[in-house]
C-alpha cells in the first residue's frame, strides 16, 4: 500500500500536510483534488494528528462522497464521516429529534412538484406541470438563499410562468401550510432544521463539537448560503477548516450557489493558507490553452498546466493508443442536422481506428439537443447513453437480472462463476453480438453486457453470492459500471468527469451562452459552463456551432478564444489553431518534458 505522501507534485505535497489551521485549496480543472483530500486526511491519521472518527468530510453528490470513502479505505482510513451536506443534517436530525421532540422526525418529501399541484388546487390555481416545476426551483433557490417569502418578492418580482407573483406567493404559502399538516419536510428543510436545531440548543451544538474537530469541504465553490452558515455552526469555534474548490467551475449559481464563500475565504480567515493546484493531469496543453484562454482575467481563475501525458493517472482508463495531441478544432455547419451528422460521421471514424466509445463523449447546453445526436450516432450504428437519464440500477431489465442473480446464487454451481453469470443473462436475453443501435432493446442488451463486464473483472474466487451482494452495495452508493457506449451529457451533467474524446456541440449565440443569459452574471455562468465542457477532454476536443434557421452567429466564447471557424458541408473541416492554442503546443512539449513518465510521478 502506498503510503499518503507518495507520488504527489510540490503543489500537491503542500496541500496534503498543511493540516492544521484554516486552508483553502484552489483546486484547477485534473489537478487531483479528490488525491488531495484523501491523502490530507489520511496523513493527517497516519502522525494521530487527526482520529478518523472526529474528521467530517462534505462533499455535494452520494456519489463523490462514495468515491471519497472507497479512496480512504485505499489508504487504510476507516471512520471519516465523509457524506453529502444533506446525509449529514439527516443524520444529526435523526439522531437528535426524539429527544428534544419526543417523537419521530418529519417524513421528507418524496415529489415537491405532487405536493404544490396539491397546494394549488388547494387555492383555486390551476398551473401546468412546467411552471409547477419552476415554482418547486424558486422554493428551493429561497430556502438555500434563506430568504424568508417577503425577501423573495422583493428579489424576484416578476413572477413565474403564467403566474403573477402574488400567485406565487399564495402558492408558496399553501405549499408550507400543506407540507405542515401533513408532517413532512422537504430537501432544503432538512439542512434549514439542523441549523435551527444548533442554534437553538446548546447541548446539541456541544455534542457536535466535541464529535468534529477536522473539516473538510469538496467542491467548495458550489455552496449555497443555507450550506456555508450550516458549516459554521457545525465548525463552532474550531479553526481546522480545510475548503477546495475552483471558481472557474461555478456553474449552480442559478439554484443558489455562491462562489464569493471561496474568493472570499482568505478575507474572512486572515490568518489562511492558500495553495494552488495548477499542474493538470488530465489533457494537453493545446486543450489547456483553449481553455486558460477562455478564463483570462476572470476572478480566481487559475492558469492550467499540463503535466505530462505519462505523469498522471486517467481513471476513464479509455486511451486509444495514439500518442498525437492534435489542437482543438472548431467547425461550422448550415444546420443542427449537419452537425449532428457530421460529428457522428467522426465518431464513427474514430471508432473504426481503435477508440473505446466508453472513451468518447458528445457534450452541449440543453437537454433538447440530444435528440439530433442520437438519431445521427443511430444511423451510423453507433450505441449512445444520456448521462443524467434513468440511474443504471432503476433500469427494469438490470433491477430483473439483479434478482435472477440472487436467486441463482442459492443454487448449486455447476460450471465457472463468470459462466454463471453469463448463462442467467442470457436467459434473460443477452447475445453475442448486440442488435442495432438506438431503441430501448439495444440499451437493454448494453446494461446486460455491463453486468457481464463487471462478473468478468471481479477478484479472483467471487462467489454467485458476493457478486450478488456487490450489486446491491453499487445500487446503494450509485456506483455505477461503465457502459461501451458514446456518451451525451450536458454540460451541468458532465462535471467532474472526463473522456479522451470530447465534441463540444452548439457553440452559437443563443445556444452557449443561452438565449435568456442575459446580464453579465449570466453571461460568465455560461463561460463557465463551456470552461468545464472544454476540461473534460484529454487528447482531443472538437467544437462546432451551426447557423440554423435563425442564421446564429457563431458564439463570443469562440471569438474570445480567438479561433476561427471552417467552414463546413456536412462532414466538416478542421478549424484553424487559435493562438492560444499554437503557443499551448510549443509549450506542451517543454511541460511534458519536465515531468516524469516513472510509476512514481504525480498522479491524480
Amino acid at each position: 500500500m502506498n503510503g499518503p505522501l507518495e507520488h504527489l507534485d510540490e503543489q500537491q505535497l503542500e496541500a496534503v500536510t498543511a493540516l492544521r489551521g484554516p486552508v483553502v485549496v484552489l483546486a484547477g480543472a485534473g489537478t487531483g483534488k479528490t488525491r488531495v483530500i484523501t491523502h490530507r486526511i489520511a496523513h493527517g491519521v497516519d502522525i494521530g494528528a487527526y482520529s478518523p472518527g472526529r474528521v467530517m468530510a462534505v462533499t455535494f453528490t452520494t456519489k463523490a462522497a462514495g468515491e471519497m470513502r472507497a479512496r480512504l479505505r485505499a489508504l487504510g482510513v476507516e471512520g471519516v464521516s465523509a457524506r453529502t451536506f444533506h446525509a449529514t443534517a439527516l443524520a444529526q436530525l435523526n439522531y437528535f429529534w426524539p429527544t428534544l421532540a419526543g417523537d419521530s422526525m418529519p417524513s421528507i418529501v418524496d415529489n415537491k412538484v405532487r405536493l404544490l399541484a396539491h397546494a394549488a388546487d388547494g387555492i383555486g390555481l390551476e398551473p401546468d406541470t412546467a411552471t409547477l416545476r419552476d415554482v418547486a426551483s424558486e422554493i428551493e433557490w429561497r430556502k438555500v438563499t434563506m430568504r424568508s417569502i417577503e425577501d423573495y418578492v422583493r428579489a424576484r418580482p416578476q413572477g413565474v410562468g403564467g403566474l403573477d407573483v402574488e400567485r406565487v406567493t399564495r402558492l408558496q404559502r399553501a405549499y408550507e401550510e400543506l407540507k405542515d399538516q401533513r408532517r413532512q419536510i422537504d430537501f432544503e428543510d432538512v439542512l434549514l432544521a439542523c441549523a435551527g436545531m444548533i442554534e437553538a440548543e446548546p447541548r446539541v451544538a456541544a455534542t457536535i463539537h466535541e464529535q468534529y474537530r477536522h473539516f473538510t469541504v469538496d467542491e467548495y465553490q458550489d455552496v449555497s448560503p443555507l450550506q456555508a452558515r450550516l458549516l459554521e455552526l457545525w465548525l463552532g469555534d474550531r479553526r481546522d477548516l480545510c475548503v477546495v474548490g475552483d471558481a472557474s467551475q461555478t456553474i449552480y449559481s442559478f439554484a443558489g450557489a455562491d462562489p464569493t464563500f471561496l474568493l472570499d475565504f482568505e478575507r474572512r480567515h486572515a490568518d489562511a493558507r492558500v495553495i494552488r493546484l495548477e499542474r493538470n493531469y488530465r489533457s494537453t496543453q493545446a486543450i489547456l490553452g483553449v481553455a486558460n484562454a477562455l478564463m483570462k482575467d476572470r476572478p480566481g481563475a487559475l492558469r492550467l498546466v499540463a503535466a505530462g501525458r505519462n505523469a498522471g493517472e486517467h481513471p476513464a482508463g479509455h486511451a486509444d493508443g495514439a500518442d498525437a495531441a492534435p489542437l482543438p478544432t472548431v467547425t461550422a455547419f448550415d444546420d443542427e442536422r449537419d452537425e449532428a451528422r457530421a460529428v457522428a460521421a467522426r465518431i464513427r471514424a474514430r471508432i473504426a481506428a481503435g477508440a473505446d466509445p466508453a472513451g468518447i463523449a458528445v457534450l452541449y447546453r440543453a437537454h433538447a439537443q440530444s435528440a439530433e445526436l442520437l438519431r445521427a450516432l443511430a444511423d451510423v450504428g453507433i450505441a449512445a447513453s444520456v448521462l443524467g437519464g434513468r440511474r443504471f440500477f432503476d433500469v427494469p431489465e438490470v433491477r430483473q437480472a439483479v434478482m435472477a442473480l440472487r436467486a441463482a446464487a442459492v443454487a448449486p454451481l455447476t460450471g465457472t462463476f463468470v459462466q454463471a453469470v453469463r448463462d442467467v443473462l442470457r436467459s434473460l436475453g443477452l447475445t453475442d453480438d448486440p442488435p442495432p443501435a438506438g431503441g430501448a432493446v439495444r440499451d437493454a442488451w448494453e446494461a446486460r453486457a455491463a453486468l457481464l463486464r463487471l462478473a468478468e473483472e471481479a477478484p479472483e474466487g467471487t462467489t454467485l453470492r458476493e457478486f450478488a451482494d456487490d450489486l446491491l452495495r453499487r445500487a446503494k452508493v450509485q456506483e455505477e459500471p461503465t457502459l461501451r457506449t458514446v456518451t451525451l451529457a450536458t454540460l451541468h451533467a458532465a462535471k467532474g468527469l472526463e473522456w479522451d474524446h470530447v465534441y463540444l456541440v452548439g457553440l452559437a449565440e443563443g445556444v452557449l451562452p443561452i438565449s435568456y443569459a442575459q446580464t453579465f452574471e449570466t453571461i460568465d455562468e455560461e463561460r463557465r459552463l463551456a470552461y468545464v465542457g472544454i476540461t473534460r477532454a484529454v487528447r482531443t476536443l472538437d467544437l462546432s456551432w451551426s447557423r440554423g434557421a435563425r442564421d446564429r452567429r457563431p458564439s463570443r466564447f469562440l471569438q474570445e478564444i480567438g479561433t476561427r471557424t471552417v467552414r463546413a458541408g456536412g462532414a466538416g473541416g478542421i478549424g484553424a489553431p487559435t493562438r492560444s492554442t499554437r503557443q499551448a503546443r510549443s509549450s506542451s512539449s517543454s511541460s511534458s518534458s519536465s515531468s516524469s513518465s516513472t510509476a512514481s510521478s504525480p498522479r491524480r
